[in-house]
Order: structure tokens, then sequence, then C-alpha cells
């Protein structure tokens, strides 16, 4: 089946929502806040000023079977910026089918269209699947980073 790659609209906020329930799920999540407040998260952070994220979407047929979001930094070399891909998922239900590649190419084309010098992303060091996945992309670890990550405490809203 042909996969069509697009970027999100917010006519597609609850396929959206649907698919980043499976990637939690994926992760190891148990207990999600309600499909409301999941929704309004993913309007806030897509559809709203300032815009904190973007994504693309991909479509087989009617379901959506993957997602990359990602957002621009800047300064990478020199002045340029850079497209920071945060999450690449695929539905179980479609992976291996092309899906990721698709995903990813568009990401690549993407960037190029934004005048951005590189495109980066992290994997989990567990995730021997994603990494032999970017390696069939001819994309390897950059060995002269490390990532670091503070966790920062929110009022989150209980309803």
């Amino acid at each position: 089946m042909t996969i069509k790659v697009e970027p999100a609209a917010s006519d597609h906020i609850e396929a959206l929502v649907k698919l980043l329930e499976e990637m939690d799920r994926y992760y190891g999540a148990t207990e999600l806040d309600s499909v409301e407040v999941r929704t309004r998260q993913v309007h806030q952070a897509l559809f709203t000023e300032p815009r904190i994220a973007f994504a693309l979407l991909a479509w087989q047929g009617e379901q959506l079977v993957g997602v990359a979001s990602y957002s621009f930094l800047w300064p990478a070399v020199g002045l340029t910026r850079s497209l920071y891909l945060k999450e690449l998922y695929v539905a179980e239900s479609a992976q291996r089918q092309g899906v990721g590649t698709a995903l990813m190419d568009a990401l690549f084309a993407l960037a190029a269209e934004q005048e951005c010098s590189r495109v980066e992303w992290t994997t989990d060091r567990e995730n021997a699947s994603a990494q032999q996945f970017y390696e069939r992309l001819s994309q390897s670890e950059l060995p002269t980073k490390l990532f670091y990550r503070a966790t920062i405490s929110t009022a989150q809203d209980p309803s």
C-alpha cells in the first residue's frame, strides 16, 4: 500500500492522539492522561503560538501509521539551524513496511528546504531495532556527543 507523508493538521489530532497512546504504551506507560488532556496537549504543542513542535504524519490509506515530531534548533554549524527529530514512531501494525524510511526521507527533504545544516536525533541505547534502522539508512552514532536530561517539575492540570 502507498505511504503518504504530510504535515500534521488540526483535523488529524484525534488520530495522532491515538497513535501517540500506542507509542507511550510501547515505551512502558501504564497510566495515561485522559483523551481530553492529551488532545489539548497535542493542540497546544502543534497548533498554537508559540509553536513548540512540528510533526510529519505517515498514512496508509485512511490509517495513520507513523509520526515524526521535530523542532528547529539554532545555532548549528556557524549560524545555520538544525532539524532535531524528537520522536519517530511507526505503528506496530505497519512496521517494516517502509513507513519509517518514508518519514526520514521527508524529514531530510524538509531540512534541505529549510536550509538546515543538520538533522539530529537520539535513540535509547537498548533500542537495537531503532539503531539497526538508522544504520540501514547509512546513519551512524555520533560518538563525540553525550546526551543530558534534567527533569523539570510542572503543575499538571487535573482536568
